[in-house]
């Protein structure tokens, strides 16, 4: 069965969405952080997607946000993944003593691939993630904001020696459209790919595209604006979970 993950993405606390990476294109949602990630435990969810992106902006986990992240790990028993500003090791262990359990590099790996692989060593392929943020078939580098030359897929073979068995790829160009994600994108790499489980982020619009996800192979999608915008709601995800 594939693995529904709710995703909260962090501005100075609060739960936001942007649109194809775009800062200047960010929605703020009444709802707070803490509440959100109750209401995801309450319907069965067992993983959340967090992204701090002041820190991936600021190059560093945004005390604000580390905050929030410390509220809802004590208040619920959520496989926590975190994403945003983690350029070096204090920040990645700020993050899992702020009860993370799974961390998600993104730019680090493009940029300092000894560092990564020597985190994927001394930390665990079990909570260490390679996140992949993918525009134009390069991969993006912090917080959206600079393109790298690498691909995809060289990220792959560069870290599958050193043990990597997680990574997120992120559409750019399909997340927060609600226009369904390129299921082909992901299919391919996960068929190219068998050793690794690879997270399909972006364009996710409703239930049918994670039916459509998962008939395709694919083992675990993240969602974040369908579920804010009332295109897929908690009681569809739920409902989803008891029939699993």
């Amino acid at each position: 069965m594939i693995d529904i993950i709710p995703a909260i993405d962090l501005i100075d606390g609060r739960c936001v969405r942007l649109t194809q990476g775009d800062y200047a294109r960010t929605k703020v949602y009444d709802t707070n952080p803490l509440d959100m990630a109750k209401q995801f435990a309450d319907c069965g969810v067992r993983r959340l997607h967090i992204v701090d992106l002041d820190g991936a902006k600021a190059k560093q986990p945004s005390k604000t946000n580390l905050s929030a992240l410390e509220r809802i790990a004590a208040a619920t028993t959520l496989d926590i993944e975190w994403g945003g500003g983690i350029k070096s090791e204090d920040a990645l262990r700020s993050v899992l003593n702020a009860g993370a359990s799974r961390i998600i590099c993104g730019s680090i790996a493009v940029e300092k691939p000894e560092c990564f692989a020597e985190w994927l060593h001394n930390y665990g392929s079990a909570h260490i993630i390679l996140g992949a943020d993918v525009r134009n078939g390069r991969v993006a580098v912090n917080g959206w904001l600079e393109q790298s030359q690498m691909k995809i897929e060289e990220l792959l073979h560069l870290y599958i020696p050193n043990g990597l068995t997680q990574m997120i790829c992120t559409d750019i160009a399909k997340d927060g459209m609600l226009q369904g994600p390129d299921m082909q994108l992901y299919t391919g790499l996960q068929q190219e790919f068998p050793m690794v489980d690879i997270t399909l982020s972006g364009g996710i619009s409703c239930m049918h595209d994670i039916q459509k996800a998962q008939e395709n192979g694919i083992r675990a999608v993240i969602t974040g604006k369908a579920i804010y915008e009332g295109k897929i709601t908690l009681k569809e995800i739920e409902q989803w979970l008891l029939n699993a």
